[in-house]
């Protein structure tokens, strides 16, 4: 039941390469967290979260893409 809302809650949140400028796929990272690093789907580039507040999640930029 927990995973469901988490699911539920990540498909409401945006998330928006800065490299690319395309939508980040959240759906795989079930239990999303600050300081958490995630890949951009589109490029490869890997970011790490730095801020969830509200429908918005902010990021930098660790590592260039593949």
């Amino acid at each position: 039941m927990l995973m469901l809302f988490l699911l539920s809650y990540l498909t409401y949140m945006n998330l928006i390469c800065p490299e690319c400028k395309n939508a980040v796929d959240l759906g795989s990272y079930g239990d999303l967290q600050k300081d958490q690093v995630i890949e951009c789907n589109t490029c490869g580039i890997t970011l790490m979260v730095t801020d969830m507040s509200g429908e918005d999640i902010q990021v930098d930029i660790v590592d260039e893409g593949k």
